[in-house]
């Protein structure tokens, strides 16, 4: 299939600027039950019956998410969607692609009583034709590499189907306001998959600093130990031009990106540390880690980003780096100074860290500088402490104020999904916060430090950054 011979043609224009919202998580509304041929055409699934869900994405991820949905009674997923039909998987689960994915989801609906109405699970390489031949999808799981975010959530946008994104939400900058934008006005339900903001963690942090724990925070430090690219060697395109593998849409995989030879350096599992696919470390981890700082400082959009890094050069991310946002005061909330990490570079061991203990989180995590202390969290959003333990021990934690959801990020979405609520990280909040996760890599890449303008999603001093921005689409592909 030829993506230029297509009569489709998605569009976005005229996006409006849109700031953070803070999220309510798990709030619920009144609601009946009604059968779907009531609701009609209304984009909504009656609580009392089955999610119909498509997957979009079946590599390591991908069935990740696929098994967690399959273990949901009131999901059914009909229609699996990659352009892989087989590959080989680094976790070691019999593989990933459509092959594999239509297998276990047949695997396990087979016999199942309260599957016994289940129909076939359709398999496909190309997702403009799934939404063309299954009618009856209510919402899309999304779970492709970070270049083919945008193009397969918005036609599910378009389509009227709720929508689950892994991290990051989109590959650029432009996107992730587009696809914002889009979905509110399309009236769906969103989730981004940074799952530990369902989680218990993230919340205790957000009450305690709320609760004033360690005073006004003016600086934050956040980390992961992963690099930048996972092929140290692999810094320039590969010459060599072996044929594609049997079963895999070349093409397709590459999606709005220009024509590049295939190379198993790029799929299925190296994609990331390519700026063309992905968004190296920061894009991957700091949608997780850095989490808890834009929910519980309100941070919104920097003022300015500069980033310092190891070697690395227009077609591979560095193995390690460092990026430095400034924020500006927030009502009575000071500026913040944050700082991200990644690639085995780390903070500075806080003074007050007990000399056997190490930075939290097994090499991802977030540290919060207040005036009053200094409060240490896992990564993904996890558990915070106040340092040292003598100050954790004396702290009288404040009452649990934000709603839960039972710390299953994809069964928030679901339920959302099937109520008519706001998932946890729906795309009014991941949305912006993308924005700013990507903003790091367009001042590394420029190597300049970047004064931001939010409204008019522009680099005032850098023009060349618009590059980054707004990156060129191929292949007919659009937004």
């Amino acid at each position: 299939m030829q993506n230029e011979k297509r009569k489709y043609t998605l569009g976005a224009d005229n996006i409006s600027r849109r700031g953070f919202l803070t999220c309510a998580a798990g709030t619920a509304v009144g609601f009946t039950i009604l059968p779907r041929y009531v609701l009609g055409n209304s984009g909504f699934t009656a609580p009392s019956e089955k999610l119909n869900v498509a997957v979009i994405g079946a590599g390591n991820q991908g069935m990740n998410d696929m098994r967690g949905l399959l273990q949901c009674s009131d999901v059914q997923i009909i229609a699996v969607c990659d352009v892989a039909e087989q590959a080989a998987s680094d976790e070691g689960k019999g593989g990933i692609g459509r092959g594999p994915a239509l297998r276990t989801v047949e695997s396990t609906y087979s016999g199942k009583e309260q599957t016994k109405d289940y129909g076939k699970c359709e398999g496909f390489a190309d997702f403009r034709e799934m939404f063309d031949k299954v009618k009856n999808i209510d919402a899309v799981m999304i779970a492709t590499p970070d270049h083919n975010h945008a193009i397969a959530t918005m036609w599910a946008i378009k389509n009227k189907k709720h929508v689950y994104c892994e991290k990051p939400l989109t590959h650029n900058i432009y996107e992730a306001r587009t696809i914002a934008e889009a979905a509110r006005q399309a009236g769906i339900v969103t989730q981004m998959g940074n799952q530990g903001h369902s989680g218990e963690g993230i919340r205790l942090t957000v009450e305690w600093i709320r609760d004033g724990a360690i005073g006004d925070i003016r600086e934050v430090h956040s980390w992961s130990r992963n690099p930048g690219r996972y092929d140290e060697n692999n810094t320039t395109r590969p010459k060599e031009q072996p044929p594609v593998p049997q079963g895999l849409d070349w093409n397709l995989w590459l999606g709005p990106k220009a024509y590049r030879p295939y190379h198993p350096t790029y799929h299925p599992a190296l994609w990331r540390g390519w700026w063309e696919f992905g968004n190296s470390t920061i894009g991957d981890m700091a949608c997780h880690n850095m989490d808890p700082a834009f929910w519980a400082l309100d941070l919104g959009y920097p003022e300015s980003v500069e980033a310092s890094s190891t070697e690395f050069n227009d077609e591979t991310a560095p193995i390690g780096a460092i990026y430095y946002y400034q924020f500006g005061a927030r009502g009575k909330m000071p500026p913040v100074k944050m700082v991200w990490y990644s690639g085995g570079i780390f903070p500075p061991k806080p003074e007050e860290l007990e000399e056997q203990r190490r930075l939290t989180g097994g090499g991802n995590g977030i540290l919060f500088i207040g005036d009053k202390g200094k409060i240490m969290c896992d990564g993904w959003g996890g558990a915070p402490q106040i340092i040292p333990q003598s100050k954790m021990k004396e702290y009288k934690q404040p009452p649990k104020t934000i709603p839960r959801v039972g710390g299953d990020h994809l069964r928030n979405w679901i339920d959302a999904c099937k109520k008519s609520t706001k998932a946890c990280s729906d795309f009014s909040y991941s949305g912006p916060m993308t924005e700013v996760v990507l903003l790091g890599n367009v001042a590394l890449r420029t190597g300049k430090k970047i004064y931001w303008d939010a409204k008019n999603m522009a680099a005032t001093n850098v023009p060349e950054a618009e590059q980054f921005i707004h990156p060129a689409y191929h292949n007919g592909w659009t937004l």
